[in-house]
């Protein structure tokens, strides 16, 4: 009947601890494709190389490349992140092992006088004691709470590596635009000096008109106006490729004594489409996305392990123990204490701290999953935005190389007609520079098209490709069960 009475109680705390219990949530539906819906550009295109940058053929930026993500401050920061991450794996899933403790004690005590065994009754004031122990617990993980736990920081090191690639991804697509910036740079300063050289035989030219009183003397400061101008623009463009190379050592983590020997280089041409299935395809292709989904992940077992905290928890706790007053026979065999024992904890009253906790757990889910719907959206964006810009600086490119041709034309025409004494040497000049100009536009635009090409690369995930796949996740639609 003893029996059957404490059973009873026991099954009523049960029943009262688990009345609380919130029921399960409905599955949140995360969408698959991007919204990439009217994005009318060419496809048949592939995704890019996990060493995207090697498509430009460029011995000198492979360098660079190499050298920043080795020594990088930035991918350090990215990769002490992850680190700490996969500690926290370990730490959680060493508390849901079995614990065992090791103690020892030697205490000297003396007995009160008017305690409740005065000395003159024992034969003795003070007294030694000493203890060793050997204690072991183990907690029955039946509802999942510590798997759960462990799950979730598993999935947060997931995360955390997959900002590791989003990080050397943005390092290495950094690195390669500061670096083709520079050759921009040293191709229109090439453009600019031809520019003032012709600048100053138009001005030798106009100074000989107005010696020769041919022409005002107001003819002089329009010379040094252009050759003004010429060399300005010599000077912001060197500044500019000096500023870079900051950059890059910065970039690189080295100073710029140590970066490679930067040879000046045509810029590479351009080829390539969009992928076919970049809508369907590009959600495991972007390490963001990736990082995103598996916070959402986590965020899910987290609740999980929050909602296993209403149900009672089970203990086994054992001791294997000596206790003696006299350390000379702690070691003997009538010293054991062995003790084995079991303790069930049961979740009643808390002042609302489960369920608060739950809440807040409820609530982090939906903030990772707004912040995966985001990052969905940005990567559309940026795909969209990208291969948008590059195809327009293509359009671009191609009448701007017409106008480079018929400059040229010209620019031939009239050094023609100069050889031929019709016209003097001045509408040559203006002709070459009306070339150079379309010449340094051409260069700017080569520029954009480039930078836009790395930023698209970029977009599409730069070769990343999620090596896991989240537990709860389908290809066609990522179903997450709460």
């Amino acid at each position: 009947m003893r029996n059957w009475r404490a059973a009873t109680t026991l099954l009523t705390l049960c029943v009262v601890a688990c009345a609380g219990l919130p029921p399960k949530q409905k599955p949140v539906q995360l969408s698959n494709p991007v919204p990439l819906d009217g994005l009318e550009l060419a496809g048949g295109g592939h995704w890019p190389a996990q060493q995207w940058w090697k498509r430009y053929q460029d011995p000198t930026l492979d360098q660079l490349i190499e050298l920043a993500v080795a020594t990088s401050p930035t991918l350090a920061t990215a990769h002490a992140r992850f680190d700490s991450a996969r500690q926290s794996v370990r730490i959680a899933g060493a508390a849901a092992g079995v614990k065992v403790d090791a103690s020892a004690a030697i205490d000297r005590q003396r007995l009160s006088d008017n305690g409740l065994f005065p000395p003159q009754f024992l034969g003795f004031s003070w007294y030694n004691q000493s203890d060793l122990g050997l204690q072991a617990s183990y907690t029955f993980d039946w509802w999942g709470k510590q798997r759960d736990a462990v799950d979730a920081a598993v999935d947060q090191a997931r995360a955390a590596e997959a900002d590791r690639s989003a990080a050397a991804l943005m390092l290495a697509g950094s690195v390669a635009d500061t670096y083709f910036g520079w050759q921009a740079d040293q191709s229109r300063i090439a453009l600019a000096r031809e520019q003032e050289g012709v600048a100053e035989r138009e001005a030798a030219i106009g100074a000989a008109r107005v010696g020769a009183e041919l022409d005002a003397a107001e003819n002089i400061n329009r010379s040094d106006l252009a050759v003004a101008g010429a060399r300005e623009q010599i000077a912001a463009l060197e500044g500019s490729a000096k500023l870079r190379i900051v950059a890059l050592a910065a970039l690189v983590g080295r100073p710029m004594t140590e970066l490679p020997s930067l040879q000046v280089k045509p810029l590479p041409a351009l080829s390539g489409n969009l992928p076919d299935a970049v809508k369907i395809d590009l959600i495991a292709r972007r390490a963001d996305i990736a990082a995103s989904r598996w916070r959402v992940e986590s965020a899910q077992k987290n609740l999980d392990a929050a909602r296993a905290d209403f149900y009672p928890d089970l203990t086994i706790n054992a001791l294997l123990g000596l206790s003696s007053i006299d350390v000379s026979n702690l070691l003997k065999y009538g010293s054991r204490v062995p003790q084995i024992g079991a303790a069930i904890h049961l979740p009643i009253f808390d002042s609302g701290r489960l369920k608060a906790r739950y809440a807040a757990d409820q609530a982090a889910i939906d903030s990772a999953v707004a912040s995966y719907q985001d990052t969905v959206v940005g990567a559309a964006r940026d795909v969209a935005l990208q291969a948008t810009t590059r195809a327009q600086i293509a359009a671009e490119r191609a009448q701007r190389v017409i106008q480079v041709d018929a400059a040229n034309q010209l620019k031939n025409s009239a050094a023609a007609r100069v050889r031929q004494g019709i016209i003097d040497a001045r509408n040559e000049l203006t002709a070459t520079e009306t070339w150079l100009q379309q010449r340094d536009a051409l260069v700017q635009l080569d520029s954009a098209a480039l930078s836009a090409d790395i930023a698209l690369q970029r977009a599409l995930g730069g070769g990343y490709e999620s090596p896991q796949t989240p537990t709860n996740s389908h290809l066609n639609g990522m179903t997450i069960t709460q």
